[in-house]
């Protein structure tokens, strides 16, 4: 018995790029194009019957909704669904944008019909798709921004400390936290004193607000 062919829908705003892509699609054997759309507003109505897409190939520079906030409809409306996005924009805005939408994966136009087919084809096998140039520009940006959350700001706190500062974040009173350390309220008065001059701040909200805020603890 043959496997259904799969529903790849083409959302591309220039006619000539979405024919040849569902011509490429229809042409095929274990794939079908039921949906080709110059808009996401066109497409839209197809969602309201129930055809509901395996794939998406999807532009990002769409008229009228974006591509990249088209992802996030599709992705609310068919949470099965894949977008791969094809587009001319290769800067790290756009890559970051349509995968933290949701995007499955994402190539450039032009990309020949055996690009196009092999992105399907990753797709349906659970990759994400993309050439390159923009996995090293991602590898870089999610680097960054692993470095940037890693860099907590030393406010030289020691080590009983921030155990103090943990208790007062987990809601902790003054009285408890003593008995937790098994040491004075005195004691742990002037320990608070002492990290709301080193975090510059002047109540327990505030010290407690900013170890959230700055992951302190």
């Amino acid at each position: 018995m043959s496997m259904p062919r799969a529903s790849v829908w083409v959302v591309e705003d220039n006619a000539l790029y979405r024919r040849s892509l569902a011509e490429l699609i229809e042409a095929t054997p274990d794939l079908r194009c039921p949906v080709a759309a110059g808009s996401f507003e066109e497409a839209l109505p197809a969602f309201d019957e129930g055809l509901l897409p395996d794939i998406v190939l999807m532009d990002i520079g769409l008229p009228g909704v974006s591509g990249i906030e088209a992802v996030r409809q599709v992705r609310g409306l068919s949470p099965a669904t894949r977008v791969v996005m094809l587009t001319i924009h290769d800067d790290d805005d756009k890559v970051f944008e349509a995968l933290c939408a949701g995007a499955s994966g994402y190539l450039l136009k032009p990309s020949g019909p055996e690009q196009v087919l092999a992105a399907l084809r990753d797709v349906q096998g659970g990759a994400a798709p993309m050439n390159g140039s923009i996995a090293g520009k991602l590898l870089a940006m999610f680097t960054r921004l692993a470095a940037s959350r890693a860099a907590v700001p030393d406010y030289g706190l020691t080590a009983r400390e921030k155990e103090i500062l943990q208790l007062l974040v987990d809601g902790l009173s003054m009285k408890q936290v003593a008995a937790r350390l098994d040491l004075s309220y005195h004691t742990i008065n002037t320990h608070q004193r002492n990290i709301y001059d080193k975090l510059h701040v002047h109540s327990r909200s505030s010290a407690v607000a900013k170890a959230l805020r700055e992951r302190l603890v």
